[in-house]
């Protein structure tokens, strides 16, 4: 290490330590020749004791050879570091690129008095990295696309009071840090690190019947970690409130939740991990993750909740809120708690959409907010930037209930990209609306190939924006080999899918746009906004030459039936439950000329002719409200004189519905054609048992009744028309 580099260690080193006093972090913004950044990151990992330091890097080699392989990681593993803490974090871009998600994961992990090193050339923004090959459709070379998100990216760091300047060759330009004054955040309890934690921990230990409790913090804040300490004096009974043998905790990932385990495990001693999603006990009490769909499917077969049932969900804004609502109905106690903002998904979105449900349901719920930082301090530079940089607090912009005729325009995403205050307002109507936006997606959005925005706004704040992508277009004999399974270009989600599902070559030849974001203001909703949007951008489409229009959703009875109001056709169903969410994907379309009326038709003969059988197997457990609206797309069938006799017996006399069941399916699909507003339920649970051979109730007895009652019911209304 030559005398330059040894003074600017040396005063990084210094720095840190101020900023350990604070208990504060920072971004160090490194720039300049990859191998010149390479020795300067290594210098410095080498001249101080730094707690757990961590290299992030490429795939193969990750980091330099003097880097112990243990501390090196490639970008896409980041989430893996979650609940880990390191001191020192170095992003090495030169390679891999810049990765979003990697950077908003591994900024929770630095400790006070850390630092995040974030290696770049010294033209990063003029172009792209090759971490944009990861949305570089078909046909399309990451090499040519536009590099808009990185020009803002680096725009931000070169302004930005927060953030260490360390120019290759350079002194680094140290940010003036204010006077050093540390409020009390400690807790009475041994357990818990702030009061916040504690009090979060009695009300999870105290959890009621029936009324579940809603936790919202933002990163760093020891939301999970308060999880775990609950769980642990639940199950190991050190309570004289209530007592389980058995706790189900959830999240979208098992990483997510590691934490959790953590915590009971350091407070249990005397259990074991049986397995990484499976804690236990030597008395025999039990923590035990499931994923969503592996929950849900055993909510829906009985398997899980019953009166003293308890259910844990961490990253709640990650899962759609449909399904937070069947486990609300299954558990008697429950608590919900989400990161406010971040890559796991949206905990302002969240309360929005769930707040209807929770009401309706349980309107004895509790709301409690975590505020005090435990792992730094209030102010913290790193948080704040990071917050900026990947807009994980992008404000809600203002509704505007203006009377004015609704007027839709495209947006230049060149000009988007300038613009941060437009870009903020309009990423934030994304992430409220959607549990899935992520830092990703905003990069998605400024540079995707194919990828187009249109907005309605009023009086400068956006009130509802459309965001679109181009797919399809494929060559006959790639199409061929796509749809037999020996090519899989990457992108063109809903043609592909169709091609290799649904075995349509032809829909893969034809272009297609798909909706990959409708969102509207909260007090917006239900004022024909998306309407709007969308018949503006199919008469656009339209005169672009696009055959076909799409989108691809959870298959939830609400959104379906936006869909289907629209003039949207089903066209595939996922046969499986997505780890993540719990939900099956629909798929819908509209044919916008000739050309993709042929195959819609084709589409939506194929989707016909399977979907009975799909619902007698693999869809048995799709929701009934789901199946009702998927039945009335098929075509209406008239009763015969024997489908009558038959549902006349079912109805009022002693005939076995078994051996009814084609009459009775008959009616449950003329029913699904028809109004029945006051009778829906009975339309669902008919669906459900004709289709699904879902019971009505849990005793043979008391089902067959239901049933016949349910019977009676749609007989009586059917015949009325």
């Amino acid at each position: 290490m030559d005398i330059g580099q040894a003074r600017s260690v040396a005063a990084l080193i210094h720095h840190a330590q101020r900023l350990a006093r604070r208990r504060w972090r920072q971004l160090v913004w490194l720039r300049g020749d990859a191998l010149q950044c390479r020795a300067l990151a290594q210098a410095l990992w080498k001249a101080h004791p730094w707690k757990a330091p961590l290299w992030v890097g490429s795939s193969e080699g990750v980091g330099p050879e003097s880097i112990p392989f243990a501390s090196q990681l490639p970008p896409r593993k980041a989430r893996t570091r979650l609940g880990a803490e390191h001191q020192l974090v170095v992003v090495d871009t030169s390679d891999t690129g810049f990765d979003p998600e990697a950077l908003g994961a591994l900024a929770g992990t630095v400790t006070a008095g850390g630092l995040l090193v974030l290696m770049t050339p010294s033209s990063w923004g003029d172009t792209p990295d090759p971490d944009y090959s990861r949305f570089a459709d078909y046909p399309h070379d990451w090499k040519n696309l536009t590099a808009h998100y990185l020009a803002r990216l680096a725009r931000v760091l070169m302004g930005s009071t927060h953030v260490v300047r360390w120019e290759a060759g350079d002194m680094p330009q140290l940010a003036r840090l204010p006077p050093c004054v540390l409020p009390s955040v400690n807790s009475d309890d041994g357990d818990c690190l702030s009061a916040d934690q504690a009090y979060a921990v009695t009300q999870l230990v105290g959890l009621k019947r029936r009324r579940p409790l809603v936790i919202t913090a933002d990163r760093g804040r020891g939301k999970s970690a308060a999880l775990g300490i609950a769980c642990a004096r639940l199950l190991s009974h050190k309570t004289n409130r209530h007592k389980t043998n058995r706790i189900v905790l959830t999240a979208p990932r098992l990483s997510a939740v590691e934490s959790v385990f953590e915590r009971v495990a350091a407070l249990c001693p005397d259990g074991s991990r049986v397995s990484p999603g499976h804690f236990r006990l030597a008395q025999g009490s039990e923590l035990i993750f499931l994923p969503p769909d592996v929950l849900t499917e055993q909510i829906n077969t009985r398997q899980l909740g019953g009166a003293g049932g308890y259910l844990m969900v961490d990253e709640a804004a990650a899962i759609p809120a449909g399904l937070l609502g069947q486990w609300l109905l299954a558990f008697p106690r429950i608590a919900f708690a989400t990161t406010v903002h971040g890559y796991e998904g949206s905990g302002r979105g969240f309360a929005l959409r769930f707040r209807d449900t929770l009401e309706r349901l349980s309107p004895q719920w509790k709301a409690l907010v975590l505020k005090a930082p435990i792992r730094w301090q209030a102010g913290d530079p790193l948080e704040t930037l990071v917050n900026h940089l990947l807009l994980l607090k992008a404000p809600l912009p203002i509704a505007k209930q203006s009377t004015s005729a609704l007027t839709t325009k495209p947006v230049d995403r060149a000009w988007l990209a300038q613009q941060e205050t437009a870009l903020e307002k309009l990423f934030g109507l994304l992430v409220q609306s959607h549990y899935r936006t992520s830092p990703n997606d905003l990069r998605q959005l400024l540079d995707g190939p194919g990828t187009q925005i249109r907005m309605i706004e009023q009086q400068g704040e956006p009130q509802a924006v459309l965001i679109t992508r181009e797919e399809g277009g494929f060559e006959i004999s790639l199409a061929s080999q796509v749809a037999r399974g020996k090519r899989r270009p990457q992108g063109h989600l809903l043609a592909q899918s169709l091609a290799t599902h649904a075995g349509s070559r032809a829909a893969l030849w034809l272009r297609w746009r798909r909706v990959a974001r409708i969102a509207a203001h909260p007090e917006r909703r239900r004022q024909g906004l998306g309407k709007t949007l969308l018949d503006d951008d199919l008469a656009a489409a339209t005169q672009q030459g696009i055959a076909l229009y799409g989108a691809t959703f959870g298959a939830e009875a609400s959104l379906l039936t936006f869909w289907l109001a629209q003039g949207f056709t089903p066209v595939r169903l996922g046969i499986t439950r997505e780890t993540a969410t719990g939900e099956f994907a629909v798929m819908v379309a509209k044919a916008l000329n000739d050309q993709g009326e042929e195959v819609l038709a084709d589409l939506n003969e194929r989707f016909q002719a399977a979907l009975p059988s799909l619902l007698a197997f693999e869809l048995n457990t799709l929701p009934p409200d789901v199946v009702v609206l998927l039945l009335g797309q098929l075509p209406s069938v008239s009763l015969s004189a024997r489908d009558q006799q038959d549902i006349e017996d079912v109805a009022t006399a002693h005939r076995d519905p078994v051996l009814a069941r084609p009459a009775l399916q008959a009616l449950a699909r003329q029913a699904s054609h028809i109004s029945l507003a006051c009778d829906v339920e009975q339309a669902q649970q008919l669906a459900a048992w004709a289709f699904q051979n879902v019971p009505l109730a849990s005793g043979h007895k008391e089902a067959v009744s239901a049933l016949r009652q349910a019977v009676a019911i749609l007989r009586n209304r059917v015949n009325a028309l």
